[in-house]
């Protein structure tokens, strides 16, 4: 029919809009445009797919974002493998976990769903010491292969203001050696970067410094700075167009978002995205409100943030790009004195806050769970003395904080935070910006040789000024 095609999998049928499988699927793109019988008749049978993967295609084209049982995996696997279903494909890689991982990495390399693979590798990778006992089970050019990924590190770099030193000691980005339990440097500041009140990032594994500020005077660096770790070297980019500090920075898909800030003393509601595949400025739907230094964080390739609107109420919003639009998913009443981070970990948003003014130093946490949509007040008290939880980062099942006495390495279990390990704190003073970045083994072992000249790329000219900077309205 012209809005409907009729499907038939072994055992069961399904009337779907063809519309939707044209948009999504290129098996039925080209289909459908062959001018083959196929294509012209009312039921279509499809012999190489199961009942089960065929049903959590429809899920996911419909909007839903279903977690999944081994069953539902490998014939989700195969059915994206078979249909060519990029929606689906990213939905996998959404519900990657320990629990399923090899299962995820073995099914996609069976069926040639390398992108998959690829990013089940790369979580293997970052959680081998807890699962090489089970990594037998693979075949051994699999195992190989994991072993040639670089692994996620803990990422640190303290608020410095632009420097006119040659090479300030304390102006670096650390990365903590986890086989020795310390921080090592791997990369010195460029001379005019501030990261005080900056907007700190990663995306594709480059690292983003964008604006910040001189001096107290809180005058704004214009141009942005780019490290990228495989050539080991800094670059400028163009700044954003509104000039900002004390603002959230995200890396999202092929994009970084700027989320409001302030400028002359006045927080602001306006929002700009740039975009990297073409070096330019754009803006995008305002926050609903001015704010600055929001909470945010991307789960299950979902970006989110907190906006305090008072009286204990804290906004979750989501930011749906394809309708440049900011939606409400929910709203978390809680009296706390100062403070509020956010991290993601598989489908739970961790809401952190300190406690009354009494008991500060202890911070707490709320989890909201994107699948049941339920907040559950997560049970135990963190002592904020020992350990930031307002910087933490989370890698795979474990969760890392650090302050400037210990550095903290959690593991998530069922919605709870079990201590794993201590190791040595960072001794820096001044806010910290934490991230995780792959790092090649030839970068970090010369690491403490490095000095910012013999990274940097010095552009003399502020790109935002120049033609280079193109913008997109």
């Amino acid at each position: 029919t012209a809005q409907g095609q009729l499907f038939s999998c072994p055992e069961l049928s399904f009337f779907v809009d063809r519309k939707t499988l044209v948009e999504n699927c290129e098996y039925f793109r080209a289909l459908f445009q062959s001018g083959m019988r196929d294509s012209q008749q009312d039921e279509i049978q499809l012999q190489c797919v199961g009942v089960l993967g065929f049903l959590v295609l429809l899920r996911v084209l419909d909007g839903e974002r279903p977690m999944l049982n081994s069953d539902q995996i490998v014939e989700a696997i195969e059915c994206t493998a078979f249909l060519q279903v990029s929606a689906l494909t990213k939905h996998l890689i959404n519900v990657i976990n320990s629990e399923n991982c090899l299962l995820m990495y073995h099914t996609a390399v069976t069926y040639g769903v390398w992108e998959l693979s690829h990013s089940s590798a790369l979580f293997i990778r970052d959680m081998y010491a807890d699962l090489k006992e089970d990594l037998y089970t693979l075949p051994r050019n699999l195992v190989d292969y994991i072993g040639s990924l670089h692994p996620s590190s803990y990422m640190a770099v303290c608020s410095h203001s632009p420097s006119t030193e040659l090479q300030d000691a304390q102006r670096t980005v650390c990365y903590l050696d986890e086989e020795h339990r310390d921080w090592r440097v791997l990369t010195h500041l460029p001379g005019n970067t501030s990261t005080t009140m900056a907007g700190v990032a990663v995306l594709n594994n480059r690292l983003y410094i964008i604006g910040g500020v001189h001096d107290v005077s809180k005058n704004v660096v214009e141009e942005g700075f780019c490290y990228d770790p495989t050539t080991n070297a800094w670059s400028t980019i163009c700044g954003p167009h509104q000039l900002r500090y004390n603002f959230s920075l995200v890396g999202h898909e092929d994009y970084l978002y700027a989320l409001g800030g302030e400028y002359s003393m006045k927080a602001m509601s306006s929002v700009e995205r740039y975009r990297v595949s073409n070096r330019s400025w754009s803006f995008v739907s305002p926050l609903p409100t001015p704010a600055a230094s929001v909470a945010s964080v991307v789960a299950m390739n979902r970006m989110f943030i907190c906006l305090w609107r008072g009286k204990g109420a804290t906004d979750i919003l989501e930011y749906l790009p394809e309708l440049d639009q900011w939606l409400l998913v929910t709203t978390l009443i809680r009296q706390h004195s100062y403070g509020l981070y956010m991290v993601a970990h598989m489908d739970n948003l961790y809401v952190m806050r300190n406690r009354s003014c009494d008991d500060f130093l202890l911070c707490v946490m709320d989890c909201y769970s994107l699948t049941s949509g339920q907040w559950t007040a997560v049970s135990g008290k963190y002592d904020n003395s020992k350990g930031s939880l307002l910087t933490a980062v989370i890698r795979g099942d474990s969760v890392f904080t650090l302050s400037r006495h210990i550095t903290t390495e959690y593991t998530v279990d069922n919605q709870r935070w079990r201590l794993k390990r201590e190791m040595r704190g960072f001794g820096r003073i001044g806010s910290i910006h934490t991230f995780l970045m792959r790092l090649p083994k030839t970068i970090m072992d010369n690491s403490l040789d490095l000095t910012w000249h013999q990274n940097i790329r010095d552009l003399s000219v502020c790109p935002r000024l120049s033609s280079r900077c193109s913008t997109t309205l």
